[in-house]
This record gives C-alpha cells, structure tokens and sequence, in this order.
C-alpha cells in the first residue's frame, strides 16, 4: 500500500488520468466540503461544529470527522494519519493534512 498526503489545497481535475489521484481528489473534496452544504447528500463532508471549541478538543473532533468521513464516501483510502499545521492557530485556523493508503 502507497501512502499519499492529502491537503485542503489543490487544483480541481475534471479527468484525473488515474485511480490514484481520482481518490486522492475524492479526499481533498470531502476535506474541503461542509457538511450540510451538498444538496442532494447533506451529510458528505465534514462538520464545522468544532468552531470555538480550544485547539485540543477541535483537532480531536476534526480526526474523528475526518476518518468517518472518509470511510463513508471514498472507501477505496484508509486514513493512517492526521496532522495539523498550526501557523494560524492562535488565530482560530487549523488546516488539516491527511495521509491515506491506497492498496494497488
């Protein structure tokens, strides 16, 4: 199993030209959308209810989000790990980076 960081930054690739970066695409849109905001799907994505919580307790709930979510909607990516990069957390932004594995 490859290994793969997946960031809330990134371009949209209408053709992926392969499985691998179709899944790893899938991960950043499920990242990157809120809960509540697909019309047809209103539970995809992740949840913004960590919003005010202290920093310990939303990365907590954001790892939880994040690996249910992922489950749920892109099972072919097992999340092996989540880690925050915290340049902005005094300020309230925490950007998640996931690494998945994806067998193949």
């Amino acid at each position: 199993m490859a290994e793969y960081a997946v960031s809330l930054t990134g371009s949209l690739d209408f053709s992926p030209d392969s499985t691998v970066r179709e899944i790893l695409q899938n991960v950043r849109m499920i990242l990157s959308t809120r809960v509540g905001t697909v019309p047809l799907d209103r539970d995809f994505g992740v949840s913004w209810d960590m919003v005010d919580q202290p920093v310990g307790v939303a990365k907590l709930m954001i790892q939880a989000q994040v690996i249910e979510a992922v489950q749920q909607y892109e099972p072919r990516a097992k999340v092996t790990h989540v880690a925050f990069d915290e340049t902005g957390a005094m300020e309230g932004q925490l950007r998640p980076t996931v690494t998945v594995s994806i067998p193949g």
